[in-house]
């Protein structure tokens, strides 16, 4: 890519659209182009099409998704399924069409099975059964890898699939009933101590182990991934993490000292917990020259700070 390259980011106002918007503005890039879903319906094909066609983007980042934790997922299973599909497939088949660059597709580590060796390897894709509770989201993920695989193959092309772990930060969402665990526990916790409520109910025994990435470093590797490198170079897809994991409670400790709240956290052990253990190897991504650089903390106090200017 080149300053003036046309870069279309597909879902560019969601947590990593939005971050490598600022990644690549940041890095001096001019020509980026984006639309609102209202603009672009991205399960539209001929809504797709005509997008493609009239702009003719050179690089493409597909970080449009329905995404959201267990009860959305649980919810809404058909509708997890159906808009993924069919958000990438338009993409790509519009991407091939009218030849663009290099597409990078963006994927989930709930792709692995639930119960994969840790850390997780890509080489464990398709050796399990998967977690049952985002079952629909993480098929689709691993069709958009095969579909990028697949079109590398017949066409030619050169598209490009990454796995992140799990993410927060600017432009997350923080809606009780459709966020991720650490957004939804940050949410939690500073209503509490704003409305001085003695104790937290937190799903789960407060045992599952994560990984957490902040935002601006998938970003950082994002950009980095497609300036620099080919879809042979990193072959199905590579993973994006920290290698590092901590465990719910834990988490949840860190939240009560950024937010400064007190009181007690109680973990309702009837509710689900989902995968016991998720941590993503990041030797290959590690071995390409990236690794992530925001702690934890850093990275938890700076979302906080994004929440309490943007959300409260």
């Amino acid at each position: 890519m080149n300053k003036l390259s046309k870069i279309f980011v597909a879902g560019h106002r969601g947590l990593v659209g939005s971050a490598i918007v600022r990644n690549l503005e940041n890095q001096g890039f001019e020509n980026i182009v984006a639309r609102t879903s209202k603009e672009l319906d991205l399960r539209d094909q001929q809504q797709v099409d005509a997008f493609f066609k009239c702009e003719m983007p050179e690089y493409v980042f597909l970080s449009a998704a329905k995404v959201g934790g267990i009860l959305a997922n649980a919810n809404f299973p058909a509708q997890f399924l159906y808009d993924n599909l069919m958000i990438q497939s338009n993409v790509i088949e519009a991407a091939r069409k009218y030849n663009v660059e290099k597409l990078l597709f963006l994927g989930s580590t709930c792709i692995y099975p639930k119960h994969a060796p840790q850390p997780l390897k890509e080489a464990y894709l398709m050796t399990g059964e998967l977690e049952p509770t985002n079952e629909p989201y993480a098929i689709a993920k691993i069709a958009g890898i095969k579909m990028c695989n697949a079109y590398n193959r017949q066409y030619g092309t050169n598209f490009l699939s990454v796995m992140p772990t799990n993410l927060y930060g600017p432009n997350d969402n923080f809606d009780l009933e459709t966020s991720h665990v650490l957004p939804a526990l940050m949410r939690k916790i500073h209503d509490a101590k704003v409305n001085q409520v003695p104790e937290v109910t937190v799903w789960g025994t407060g045992t599952p182990l994560r990984e957490f990435l902040h935002v601006d470093d998938l970003a950082d590797a994002c950009v980095t991934i497609m300036q620099r490198f080919a879809h042979k170079d990193i072959g199905e897809f590579v993973n994006i993490g920290t290698g590092r994991d901590i465990t719910i409670h834990d988490l949840a400790k860190v939240l009560c000292e950024v937010i400064g709240y007190e009181g007690r956290i109680v973990f309702d052990s009837s509710k689900p917990d989902g995968t016991p253990r998720k941590v993503t190897d990041v030797s290959m991504i590690n071995q390409l020259g990236w690794s992530s650089k925001t702690s934890l903390k850093t990275g938890i106090e700076d979302t906080y700070k994004w929440f309490k200017q943007n959300i409260v």
